[in-house]
């Protein structure tokens, strides 16, 4: 008898985080530092108290909503390794929002948010217009995306936001037109924790339910799955390919607006934003699954936050705690071993009780 069995997303991420934690350990070995200590200082410098919590959690907001959109991208059998040039345009936006838009407080975040979206939401169309219609490769197309926003956000920030005494930067939000808030500041004593948290964590479940629960997302991911077949079975496919584009460039405006008018207070230029790439390993991490997203961008938060702590305290370089991040990503993308593994224990598992259960039964048999 054959037995099938469902691989399990979990024990595969798992799986990589443990081998990535495991080079990173023997890296420290290698230079001669000892690896629980440092493990200790990487995830204490994180997680100490709360206000490292804090600005974990800001940390984690930003590489969340990047992570939702590479992972919603994938889910739709596209690659958007542009997310940098969309947190650019949305992070321009919403700064320019905090600028020049003052109103009541509720009706002020509902525009920067909006602003944030559309303005990272245009620079997704795009690419997607260009596969859909000519069938560009959106690799290609939002890499060049991301150098023109950088060099367009180069010229624009020094003519009309720039900074009194710096031409490198644009001129500083004032705190009451930044997404942090006093009652956040309060509960984390203080650091960069601000209100994207809650749009990040809505941000989860609303693509979670457009996903799972409606038409929109049976399409896009039956377009994901083979475009041709879902062609084949009457569904648009240059419609959604330019949506899944859309909302995923959206989104990654929205984490450009929690780094530029939340975590930080200004734009600098001639800065292409890591966080844009460092998003494809949390999506690579959560599976591209956003409820797995959301963990795996807490998991990268600590290990960002933790590792200048790491490096203060015990002298280990904070690059070994990027190395394990590129580790983890490496063991991740590679994942058809891992998949292949679970799957033999699973089945091995799987048969070993239906062989007990046949026993037991004949056995039974043979008494009566």
């Amino acid at each position: 008898m054959k037995v099938r069995i469902k691989s399990n997303a979990f024990l595969i991420a798992v799986s990589a985080v443990i081998l990535g934690l495991i080079a990173g350990g023997l890296l420290m070995l290698a230079i001669g530092s000892n690896p629980f200590t440092g493990f200790y200082y990487l995830f204490r410098g994180g997680l100490m108290s709360m206000e490292r919590i804090g600005n974990t959690i800001a940390t984690a907001i930003t590489l969340m909503l990047v992570g939702l959109s590479v992972a919603f991208a994938f889910k739709t059998g596209l690659f958007n390794i542009g997310a940098s040039g969309q947190m650019l345009v949305g992070g321009l936006c919403a700064t320019l929002v905090a600028h020049y838009v003052f109103l009541p407080r509720p009706l002020y975040l509902v525009v920067i948010i909006t602003a944030a979206f559309l303005g990272g939401a245009a620079w997704g169309i795009i690419p997607g217009f260009l596969k859909a219609k000519f069938n560009v490769h959106e690799v290609v197309a939002t890499i060049m995306m991301n150098w023109i926003a950088y060099w367009s956000v180069y010229y624009f920030v020094p003519i009309y936001l720039k900074a009194p005494s710096l031409e490198t930067e644009s001129r500083s939000i004032a705190i009451s037109q930044t997404l942090r808030s006093p009652w956040l500041s309060k509960i984390f004593g203080g650091g960069y924790i601000n209100v994207g948290i809650f749009v990040a964590i809505a941000a989860v479940f609303i693509l979670k339910f457009i996903l799972d629960k409606t038409t929109l997302g049976f399409e896009l991911k039956a377009v994901g799955s083979n475009r041709f077949c879902a062609e084949y079975a009457g569904i648009k496919v240059n419609r959604n390919v330019i949506i899944s584009m859309m909302i995923a460039g959206g989104l990654a405006g929205l984490a450009g607006m929690t780094y530029y008018t939340g975590y930080s207070r200004n734009i600098q230029i001639g800065v292409l934003p890591q966080m844009g790439f460092d998003g494809i390993a949390v999506a690579l991490l959560g599976a591209s699954n956003p409820i797995g997203v959301l963990f795996s961008a807490f998991f990268f938060g600590i290990l960002q936050s933790g590792k200048g702590f790491m490096n203060a305290m015990t002298e280990i370089p904070p690059e070994i705690a990027d190395t394990i991040i590129a580790t983890i990503i490496y063991f991740t993308a590679t994942s058809v071993l891992f998949k292949r593994f679970w799957d033999a224990v699973g089945r091995r598992s799987k048969a070993k009780a239906l062989q007990n259960q046949e026993q037991a039964d004949g056995e039974g048999v043979s008494h009566e």
